[in-house]
């Protein structure tokens, strides 16, 4: 471990030195400024994690499944995760490039043609159902979890847990649902600060609720104010710390009928009854001053505050529910899959251990800092996304609060009659009418979840004992 983490020093000197010169973004005109790459410099591996009793596996590739490139295209940098991965394990992946529209096809294609895959992104779709497929291995034998470097990711990774084995093992969470708000709109209501709310434990439904009505009551006769826009109704389902589908590791269950689901669902029907959220579908925070809360991941927020350069924007967490003593939140679980057939699959764990070493070393947090600060510019000069130190360093904290807890729900791993996002209501899976259907209200929706879930509980039961009689 001594010897990696020389080796680890070395690697952080390059990320610094990238971060330092890169501009952000992909495009040749918001590169310039670059001198040089991680490409561009020796580095020294004759200390490797492979003399730290990691299988050797220097030489092997890894044929990688995915819609994007993991290998650095144009004038990208290689990420931490590579740098590692080739220099110090002498291993390297060669990215078969699909589209969203065939990843899955071309998977199964794969796997029953006998063409080389052995490592897929982590998709909804992948645990139970992918695995029932017959598409993916567990990783059982190839990870050591009791390694200190999985410590906090161990609650998350035993919730995918399934039929006894880690099919996947999330390195890292991101892009929690948050909410997005303007302080100087906050002020001038004269509304409580969101995040002060947050600091003292009372950012919950209520206080949502609470300041959404005042600002809406405190519209100008001919003004149009809603409370909210954006992705709201699974977090809001999500936030009560309760999934549609549970799990105890032998046997599926419907929990369709649980007090807090249906408590959030009526919250959802509140919201549509009082005409507080607006369904439009807007790309960043609004900046005429008619919303109040923008609910998404933070993925906007860089754009947003270019667009709301008066706003001081700034983001909290989903509000949690009340009574709770944690924020429940829904977000993005980072892992790759080890393919069905694959005899990589000590690369593929190497992979894996190098994505979660980039996510959690202090070194390479800092340098991920320093480059997610620097402003994206166009060739002519005009910034067109940036963060702020403020908002950074505080969503960085919600990647370690003990009192936030990332959701997972089997549910949208269950086929496409749980998981299927389209724009008729007859049409969704279960999974998406039940978080958002009372809210986007398409066409055919019921007015109530006692409706709704009456009209889909059955196929609930359904999908429920099709996977059971799989145990």
């Amino acid at each position: 471990m001594k010897n990696l983490k020389r080796t680890l020093a070395m690697l952080l000197a390059l990320s610094l030195s990238a971060a330092a010169t890169a501009c952000g973004g992909n495009s040749s005109s918001e590169s310039e400024g670059r001198t040089k790459s991680q490409d561009d410099v020796s580095i020294d591996t004759a200390d490797s994690a492979i003399n730290a009793g990691d299988p050797d596996i220097k030489g092997q590739t890894i044929y990688y499944l995915g819609i994007y490139d993991l290998n650095p295209t144009a004038n990208q940098d290689r990420t931490v995760a590579l740098t590692l991965f080739e220099d110090v394990y002498g291993a390297k992946i060669e990215t078969i490039k699909t589209t969203s529209e065939t990843l899955f096809t071309d998977l199964a294609n794969r796997i029953n043609g006998g063409d080389p895959v052995d490592m897929f992104d982590y998709q909804w779709d992948s645990v139970p159902n992918g695995v029932e497929k017959g598409q993916y291995e567990y990783l059982d034998s190839y990870i050591d979890l009791s390694d200190p470097i999985w410590d906090g990711m161990k609650d998350l990774i035993e919730k995918y847990k399934y039929k006894g084995h880690y099919y996947v093992v999330p390195y890292s969470v991101s892009d929690y649902i948050a909410i997005t708000y303007s302080r100087t709109l906050i002020e001038e209501e004269g509304l409580t600060d969101p995040y002060k709310l947050y600091q003292e434990g009372k950012w919950d439904w209520d206080a949502f609720m609470s300041s959404m009505n005042t600002f809406v009551a405190n519209a100008e006769d001919g003004e149009t104010r809603y409370g909210c826009a954006g992705w709201f109704g699974q977090a809001i389902v999500q936030s009560t710390g309760e999934s549609i589908i549970n799990y105890d590791g032998k046997k599926f269950t419907s929990n369709v009928m649980n007090e807090k689901i249906e408590k959030a669902e009526l919250l959802e029907e509140e919201l549509t009854r009082l005409s507080l959220f607006d369904p439009t579908w807007y790309g960043t925070y609004p900046n005429d001053g008619s919303i109040l809360y923008y609910g998404m991941a933070p993925w906007h927020l860089g754009q947003s505050n270019v667009m709301n350069p008066d706003g001081d924007l700034f983001l909290v967490p989903f509000p949690k529910m009340p009574g709770s003593d944690k924020y429940y939140l829904c977000g993005n679980a980072a892992a790759k899959m080890l393919v069905k057939n694959s005899d990589k699959g000590d690369a593929v764990a190497a992979y894996i251990k190098c994505e979660r070493l980039a996510a959690t070393q202090a070194e390479y947090k800092q340098a991920a800092k320093e480059k997610a600060l620097i402003k994206t510019k166009t060739a002519a000069g005009k910034v067109t996304s940036y963060l702020t130190e403020e908002q950074y360093d505080f969503m960085q904290t919600w990647y370690t609060s003990e009192d936030i807890v990332p959701m997972f729900d089997f549910g949208y791993g269950m086929g496409t009659r749980m998981s299927n996002e389209t724009y008729a209501y007859e049409t969704r899976g279960v999974m998406n009418n039940f978080m958002d259907g009372l809210l986007q209200k398409y066409e055919g929706t019921p007015g109530t979840w006692a409706e709704m879930r009456s009209a889909w509980q059955g196929v609930v039961d359904e999908v429920v004992d099709e996977f059971n009689a799989k145990q």
